[in-house]
């Protein structure tokens, strides 16, 4: 009697105890883990390589368009051994109904960036 009144109300307790802090070790764990596959994948995926300054687009002549229903894509920066490379633009026939915009510069902190054209 003395088993199921007394002791064995206080072992469940103990189990019941250990079970709550066992879900929240998992949770904090989740979270944690969570949390850093977040800053992990933040650091991924396409490096912006930042300049101080925006460097000057270099000046060439349009060559002529080859025919009708061409569009010009204009020229732009990729990078290539820790700075930006210019590349000319070119004529380009529109895929489907799209438009082509250009890139830009974007301002990030101290420096700049290229965001690279892309059909739209």
């Amino acid at each position: 009697m003395l088993i199921s009144t007394v002791l064995l109300p206080g072992i469940m307790f103990a189990f019941y105890g250990l079970y709550f802090q066992i879900i929240n070790m998992k949770k904090l764990v989740f979270i944690l883990s969570l949390a850093l596959s977040v800053l992990t994948l933040d650091s991924c995926g396409p490096g912006r390589y930042t300049v101080t300054a925006q460097p000057s687009v270099p000046v060439y002549e349009r060559p002529v368009s080859p025919g009708v229903g061409y569009v010009w894509v204009d020229g732009d920066w990729y990078q290539s051994g820790g700075r930006y490379v210019y590349r000319n633009g070119y004529w380009s026939r529109p895929r489907g109904h799209r438009t082509w915009a250009a890139g830009v510069w974007v301002r990030k902190g101290n420096g700049w960036y290229y965001k690279r054209g892309h059909w739209r």
